[in-house]
Parts: C-alpha cells; sequence; structure tokens
C-alpha cells in the first residue's frame, strides 16, 4: 500500500472575528491577545444551517478538482476535529455523502488540537 499527499486544500468562511470584535464581548484587548497567542483574527461560519461537514465538503471538492479525479475513487475519507457536526454519524460519512465518494470508508479522528 502506498499513500502520499499529493494536493493541499483550504476552506476559510468568509466572516472575520477580530480582537476589536472580542473587546466588545469579554474582558480583554487586541494586544493581550496577539502578544500570548499571536492571534489578531479569527474566522467564522455565521450560517447555522452549516458546520464542519459542509467545509470539509468545499475542501474535498477543492482537492478533487485539482487532482482531476473523480468522488468515485476516493477509498477512505478521514477527519480529524475537535468540533464534530454530530458525534453520529461521523462527519467523515456527512463529506462522503456531500462529495458522493460512494466506494469510500470513512472515520473521525476526535482530539483536541488535531
Amino acid at each position: 500500500m502506498k499513500a502520499a499527499i499529493t494536493a493541499t486544500a483550504k476552506y476559510l468562511p468568509p466572516d472575520r472575528l477580530t480582537n476589536s470584535d472580542l473587546e466588545k464581548l469579554v474582558a480583554t484587548n487586541d494586544e493581550w491577545i496577539r502578544t500570548r497567542t499571536g492571534i489578531v483574527e479569527r474566522r467564522i461560519l455565521k450560517d447555522p444551517t452549516k458546520a464542519t461537514a459542509f467545509m470539509c465538503g468545499e475542501v474535498a471538492k477543492d482537492l478533487l478538482s485539482k487532482r482531476g479525479i473523480s468522488a468515485g475513487e476516493i477509498e477512505l475519507i478521514i477527519i480529524a476535529t475537535i468540533s464534530p457536526d454530530m458525534f453520529f454519524p461521523a462527519t467523515a460519512c456527512l463529506v462522503q455523502d456531500i462529495i458522493k465518494a460512494k466506494n469510500a470508508y470513512g472515520f473521525d479522528i476526535l482530539a483536541a488540537c488535531s
């Protein structure tokens, strides 16, 4: 069995939550956050009908396009996250359905900082 990373992709939600936005919600400030974490802004998905599987589906579609392969060629989908859509079914199975990867198995790895 041979495996290799042959393409990468990302999905960034369109909405941003800046440190200045956080200052309005909690007792903190931009300097405190930046100096301790390096974070200036974070991308957020505001649409309540979309979650991790949606974002993974967008990435998967991009990767399929970049590699010029069909979803039917995928054999395994692994999702590593701390924020699954739900605990059952696995987010990987939801992504399998989104991209129509009918021949793929799928499972999630749920771990902090995954």
